[in-house]
């Protein structure tokens, strides 16, 4: 239940009415939002994992946060969770894996990518390399170390079981999430950069 309310006030917190306005009366955001929550299902359907509730896979929540701003990444993220948990094989608690895959991720991508547009010289290289790549796999990695605190807080498994069997693979994942992320963001800032709604081609590029 906890879980639950801290999913909806995190959500509740991104509503913005005017964007949401928009969003119903533009058919090529909605085709945007709705677009990147299937191909977020359909990457977190490719996992592996040891254990239950487990899983490693790719995120892609960065590239997504970075083409769609933090407030329509999460109703992505939504809409890609409820099709993750309409297909899911095994029962998986909802609101946990909105937590801890979605709505975590894209509060902590928009963070750092706030950070390096505040604080980094706003460079076309370091918008790729830092914002997308770099940050990726922190993304990565911190997404699997807070589902260890989070399923260690709930007693389901000991520190030692998910240090050996989950979090290690922290140190793993984050090339591969951030390879396939960069990579994204790279290609779509090269042919449709208007679709990336953080790059601004007034600051990144003419400097």
């Amino acid at each position: 239940m906890t879980t639950a309310l801290f999913c909806l006030l995190a959500f509740a917190i991104s509503f913005d009415k005017t964007q949401f306005l928009t969003l119903l009366k533009t058919p090529q955001r909605q085709t945007g939002v709705l677009c990147c929550a299937l191909v977020m299902a359909i990457l977190w359907q490719v996992k592996a994992g040891i254990l239950p509730f487990l899983d490693i896979h790719i995120l892609a929540i960065t590239a997504v946060t970075l083409v769609l701003g933090w407030r329509l990444s999460l109703l992505s993220t939504l809409l890609a969770s409820l099709l993750y948990y309409a297909f899911a094989e095994n029962s998986i608690e909802f609101f946990s894996f909105w937590l801890l895959t979605g709505i975590v991720p894209v509060y902590i991508s928009y963070a750092l990518f706030a950070i390096c547009y505040h604080y980094l010289p706003r460079h076309f290289f370091i918008y790729i390399f830092v914002c997308a790549f770099i940050c990726a796999g922190l993304v990565a990695a911190s997404k699997i170390m807070l589902t260890s605190l989070y399923y260690w807080s709930l007693g389901q498994y000991d520190w030692q079981t998910l240090q050996y069997n989950y979090l290690f693979y922290s140190v793993i994942m984050w090339f591969p999430e951030a390879m396939l992320n960069g990579m994204a963001i790279t290609l779509m800032i090269t042919y449709r950069p208007h679709w990336v709604r953080t790059f601004y081609d007034q600051e990144y590029l003419d400097r």
